[in-house]
């Protein structure tokens, strides 16, 4: 058997980052990597504002904000007036619950390959609000419209508040169909909100096309802004809804400035951002794509020859429909999150993998 052999890295791309050479880093999804030049343009903002804080904070800082939500929308493919701008996915998904006004009777409907801080969030506002929650479980092995009717069986419209869905599994891998199963879930009027925390950057996607009552995902994963920068997108009519989690100044703005206006929060990963994307772009979006796709494909290949599996007996490693870096499992049922006792293979102290 032919030894395999890794995708011919993209010429400079090394350089580009900060990295520890001595580390071989196969987990970039958790926490992403920040190109040294976005590192130095986010230390530029830190340093204006740290020679006047109170002229960084007064004089334009809301401005500001807004054309770097415009510029990431943009780049999503997203209304910028349904757009606001959060600190990761998981704070974005916890907006949206404590929105909804749930009461007893109304239930937040998930799927068995959700992600498990935000499996918390949707049980703490259920138990907050005396509302249920219930998760469909979803073969590893089921195809897209199986999927679909799936969903479709679970849904209990007059109950059903919401329905989360990761368009990007975290634990599994899985490219969920979202267009298709928001389109199933507007027939029984139910809104959806896709938890899509690892695609911007990583998959071609066009947020408005998807047509979800709402969308959240990360920039700081595989589109090189700054940890801590998301965006959250609502549909229009939900938008007035819209409260955040924390009450400050710009609360009489309405959506999308109350969300973001946190009072001395460190607004300067959002700013830096389009650094962030500039440099993806500068490599070819297309490009760092295929290659990750490619990488995948040989860690897979790596992997099986060590567990003995013959490459033809190897799942596809996707490319356009799984996430670069990862590839197609099969345990008897995917993983959420760890019961009390329980532990997590491959994770320290039984502690569930942090990824977002």
């Amino acid at each position: 058997m032919s030894v395999p052999q890794p995708p011919d890295p993209i010429p400079g791309a090394r350089l580009l980052f900060s990295l520890d050479q001595s580390v071989s880093h196969l987990n970039h999804g958790s926490f992403g990597a920040v190109p040294i030049t976005v590192q130095r343009a986010q230390q530029r903002l830190r340093d204006e504002m740290e020679a006047n804080p109170l002229r960084f904070f007064t004089q334009g800082l809301v401005e500001r904000i807004a054309h770097t939500r415009r510029h990431l929308a943009g780049f999503l493919g997203a209304d910028p007036d349904g757009t606001a701008l959060v600190g990761n996915a998981t704070t974005g998904v916890a907006v949206v619950l404590q929105s909804l006004g749930l009461r007893p009777g109304d239930e937040v409907l998930t799927t068995d390959h959700g992600y498990g801080a935000v499996d918390f969030s949707v049980a703490r506002e259920c138990r907050r609000t005396g509302a249920a929650t219930r998760a469909l479980p979803v073969p590893l092995t089921a195809g897209d419209e199986e999927v679909v009717e799936i969903i479709r069986a679970g849904l209990r419209p007059g109950r059903t508040k919401l329905l989360v869905v990761d368009q990007l599994t975290s634990a599994t891998a899985r490219l969920f169909p979202t267009a298709a199963i928001v389109g199933v879930a507007r027939e029984h009027g139910v809104p959806v909100l896709i938890d899509a925390a690892h695609a911007p950057g990583m998959l071609p996607i066009t947020v408005a096309s998807i047509g979800a009552d709402f969308w959240v995902g990360n920039l700081h994963k595989w589109g090189y802004a700054p940890r801590g920068t998301a965006a959250l997108v609502v549909a229009e009519p939900w938008r007035d809804r819209i409260e955040p989690l924390v009450v400050s100044w710009e609360q009489e703005a309405g959506f999308p400035g109350r969300v973001e206006w946190q009072a001395t929060l460190d607004y300067t990963s959002w700013l830096a951002a389009p650094a962030g994307l500039y440099t993806l772009r500068s490599l070819g979006v297309d490009r760092v794509r295929a290659h990750n796709a490619a990488l995948a494909a040989y860690g897979q290949r790596v992997v099986g020859d060590a567990l003995g599996v013959a490459r033809a007996d190897l799942p596809d490693p996707g490319g356009r429909r799984l996430p670069c870096g990862s590839f197609r499992c099969r345990p008897a049922s995917p993983p959420r999150s760890t019961p009390p006792g329980r532990s997590v293979p491959g994770s320290p102290n039984g502690s569930p993998p942090r990824w977002r």
